[in-house]
């Protein structure tokens, strides 16, 4: 497979943000850090632990299957004369360097068991995906998807393809309301007023006069609807044509629903995956796809437009609300057991996505328009 030298890739940032991932599942919760007197690498020579479970081996072969894979397509697109191969040894040995840090890092800390064993499956887990994505390219399938990519999006739309493709695991942790990204003002004022504490600069925060109150079913209804309709009109923005944009924004909206309906069976369990579809949800993912359909034939550059003032009065709206009534329930499910490694991850990133999304809306619009496609 041969690459363009200024083919930009959306695989390297992906892969950088999946290590970001990794790093933080591995770590958290970052507390009460210790030294145990010996050396951080000596799980290398434990024994099989007593305790081991099918979870425990698949997810921690899953969860460097697609670091494997990323890398090694990086690689690909990147250094294309390296070989198939060579992507994936180099894949293969950045995971296992990644695993034995992690591991390693985890002797300090007194909520993880570093093990000899995850790293084992950490590394297999990787070289499966790096295997994977030199599979895929030998059969020629990273090449269609390339040429598929080059006939779908402009050029310089890897930005908005990263964040569409985190947008479904933004929506994994619970919130006030489905769909809404970014409700981070009562947390926000929170944590800086605990900063601030028993220092002369506390007088210097506004006093906020009133309670927040829950939204009203009007307002819910349209929080809902922009945000529903806010990946429709980031990937109008660099779909080439029309018709692209049909497709791309029944497939977002799919997404979300089933990356919605995942976390309420993850939180609350299976029997209540559905229990959050009320009657303003309903209307508000209705009027989204209404709207979608209406903003098909519309510009990229208004397309864009249009995200960024989505965004800003979704946010406004949304951190007029307080946090979900069942926050305190979730955040003592999601910090034990099985959990405890992808907790905080997820909100952290429900809570940044839409201003990354924001700050790329902005870069777009200060660029040069391009004159390809919907323009």
């Amino acid at each position: 497979m041969t690459a363009s030298p200024s083919h930009k890739t959306t695989a390297l940032p992906l892969a950088l943000a999946y290590a970001a991932l990794v790093v933080y599942a591995s770590l958290y919760p970052f507390a009460d850090w210790r030294d145990q007197g010996i050396v951080p690498w000596a799980y290398l020579a434990a024994p099989w632990p007593r305790y081991w479970t099918g979870f425990d081996f698949g997810i921690n072969v899953a969860g460097y299957v697609p670091l494997g894979f990323l890398c090694a397509l990086a690689v690909l697109r990147t250094r294309p004369q390296a070989g198939a191969w060579q992507a994936v040894l180099r894949a293969t040995v950045a995971g296992a360097v990644l695993a034995f840090a992690m591991e390693t890092l985890q002797s300090y800390l007194p909520a993880r068991i570093p093990s000899n064993v995850d790293l084992g499956l950490n590394a297999l887990g990787t070289l499966v995906g790096a295997v994977l994505a030199a599979v895929l390219e030998r059969l020629g399938a990273l090449a269609r998807w390339s040429r598929l990519r080059s006939g779908w999006f402009v050029q310089d739309a890897r930005g908005a393809l990263l964040l569409l493709a985190l947008w479904p695991a933004a929506l994994l942790f619970p919130a006030a309301v489905p769909f809404g990204l970014g409700q981070v003002f009562e947390r926000l004022e929170s944590a800086i007023a605990g900063w601030l504490a028993d220092t002369p600069f506390l007088d210097w925060l506004p006093v906020r006069q009133f309670e927040l109150q829950p939204l009203v079913p009007a307002v819910e209804m349209l929080c809902v609807m922009l945000g529903a309709l806010v990946p429709c009109l980031l990937a109008y923005g660099v779909a080439r044509a029309w018709p692209r944009r049909v497709v791309l924004a029944a497939l977002m909206l799919g997404l979300g629903l089933a990356a919605s309906a995942l976390s309420a069976a993850l939180s609350y369990g299976p029997e209540h995956a559905w229990t959050w579809m009320g009657p303003p949800v309903q209307v508000g993912i209705v009027a989204a796809a209404v709207l979608a359909l209406l903003l098909l034939p519309l510009p990229r550059r208004l397309c864009t437009a249009l995200l960024l003032l989505a965004l800003c009065v979704h946010l406004g709206l949304l951190n007029q609300a307080p946090e979900s009534a069942y926050f305190a329930q979730t955040l003592a499910t999601w910090e034990q057991g099985r959990f405890i490694r992808f907790h905080g991850l997820a909100q952290w990133l429900g809570w940044a996505w839409p201003f990354a999304a924001i700050v790329y809306a902005l870069a777009a619009l200060a660029r040069r328009p391009a004159r390809t496609g919907i323009g």
